[in-house]
């Protein structure tokens, strides 16, 4: 499936999980029923994922833990905070690293629009726009 396509399932399974709880819960339970909801629309999903650290030859297996990790190819981060911080944006971002998955979705159930909890990060880099000489240089 297209990547922003399978990042807008993801984002709309939120939102009705968002619509029939609402905030001020567990992120554990947004985390449950986020994965059933993907579950009932046929996407893979697994939760709760082993993220392994490596630091110079020592496999450090810490308890770092993928909140779900969507096709083999989008980590979500769950949170029901007050506000998203940038630590939480850093922490996404380090989990990208680590797995070489390029895209997440950070998302914040405790607030009133799922809309304005949501984060979508990459770390792919941008495909560079072919400048006029090099257009010109292909035959």
């Amino acid at each position: 499936m297209d990547m922003n396509k399978l990042s807008g399932e993801v984002v709309d399974a939120a939102i009705q999980v968002h619509k029939a709880l609402g905030p001020g819960l567990l992120e554990s339970t947004y985390e449950r029923c986020l994965q059933q909801e993907l579950l009932l629309r046929d996407i893979k999903v697994e939760r709760q994922v082993i993220c392994p650290i490596e630091y110079r030859g020592l496999k450090l297996d810490e308890g770092y833990r993928l909140d779900l990790v969507v096709e083999d190819s989008i980590i979500v981060e769950l949170k029901a905070v007050e506000v998203l911080n940038e630590v939480h944006t850093a922490q996404l971002l380090t989990y990208l690293k680590l797995t070489n998955i390029e895209l997440g979705l950070l998302i914040n159930f405790n607030v009133t629009l799922l809309k304005d909890g949501l984060r979508r990060l990459t770390t792919a880099k941008p495909n560079p726009k072919p400048s006029v000489h090099s257009v010109h240089s292909v035959v």
